[in-house]
């Protein structure tokens, strides 16, 4: 295993609207240049996992991820069923089988290979969670670094409930998310006990204290949140995106969730240069994209391009048992003039 700079630094998030509309969404944060592109697959097409195995998929599905030789690594995805997934790097906590058991009662995927493999086969949370359990989780190396990828996964479903799945030494675990939250190490019950530190941070103003003969003013607006963790590490980010996502005034109409979606995320974004790896390497965020449940539409902002850019499921997932690479998501970003 490489040392601990190649930490992959993500967070996932799923956010109601006032009617139950629900949306999926995470960003992805990485020191190595990934060039993410989008693939659409449709129910029927059957390929190669990660670990040779034959793999199918009985739903339709669009993910994002990357192509190397013969493997397709996808990292996010929403099917047409409404379930959407993300997996995020759970380095120092993630443990799998070395090799596949041979006792033939559960169904062997590589680490790569559960998020298609959920995409692909599960058609709400249920169904999830049925499935996960009956997985044996082979480690797969990732091509992008050469090592074994340490990760757990964000599964949710069209009622916006969502379950954490982590295997570790101890086991597969699945959590129900209370929170729709999920980002990277420790494991998922530490951080949502690490909340408890922050009992006191309130969206209301703070009113000016008496500390004896000395009257303390805050300093403006937004006192309330003084205590809010402001760095980049996995707990930080988050308790921020936690208070974000339970304190942003819920949006009236599915045009305007999307926006509002990428706004709480803005807080967690890295931008170059902020977060360096031991490599003398940017860990930064290269791209954000949000899924809504109903439609399967994707919505996704790169590095160099803020302008959303929104792909509908309904026009490009294909009927024919195949594939398909819809293109590469980096695209020059364009001006408009007044």
């Amino acid at each position: 295993m490489r040392d601990r700079e190649d930490i992959r630094m993500c967070t996932a998030i799923v956010f109601t609207g006032k009617k139950g509309e629900a949306f999926f969404g995470r960003t992805m944060d990485f020191s190595y240049p990934l060039h993410p592109q989008l693939f659409a697959v449709s129910a029927g097409y059957q390929w190669k996992g990660s670990l040779g195995q034959k793999m199918s998929s009985e739903i339709g599905f669009l993910a994002i991820g990357q192509e190397f030789e013969n493997l397709r690594i996808l990292v996010d995805g929403v099917n047409e069923k409404g379930v959407a997934g993300a997996a995020l790097y759970f380095a120092g906590y993630a443990d799998f089988e070395k090799t596949a058991p041979k006792d033939g009662k559960k169904t062997i995927r590589g680490s790569l290979d559960v998020l298609p493999d959920i995409l692909g086969n599960c058609s709400c949370l249920e169904e999830v969670e049925d499935r996960a359990r009956k997985l044996a989780i082979v480690g797969a190396a990732d091509p992008v670094t050469g090592m074994v990828a340490p990760l757990h996964w964000m599964f949710t479903d069209r009622t916006g409930r969502s379950l954490v799945m982590e295997k570790t030494v101890w086991g597969l675990d699945l959590y129900e998310n209370p929170v729709g939250v999920l980002a990277n190490s420790p494991d998922f019950p530490w951080q949502l006990t690490n909340l408890r530190n922050y009992t006191g941070v309130t969206s209301t103003q703070k009113e000016e204290a008496e500390w004896d003969f000395l009257k303390l003013v805050p300093f403006g607006q937004g006192a309330g949140t003084f205590s809010l963790p402001g760095g980049y590490t996995s707990p930080a980010r988050f308790v921020r995106t936690v208070f974000l996502k339970t304190h942003v005034k819920i949006p009236d109409s599915r045009q305007k969730i999307v926006p509002e979606c990428f706004h709480i995320m803005e807080s967690v974004s890295i931008p170059k240069g902020t977060v360096m790896t031991a490599r003398g390497t940017a860990d930064y965020t290269q791209y954000t994209a949000f899924m809504d449940l109903q439609s399967g539409d994707y919505y996704v902002k790169t590095y160099d391009n803020y302008q959303l850019l929104k792909v509908r499921m309904c026009e490009h997932l294909p009927k024919d048992g195949t594939y398909q690479k819809l293109g590469d998501l980096e695209i020059p970003m364009e001006y408009a003039s007044m």
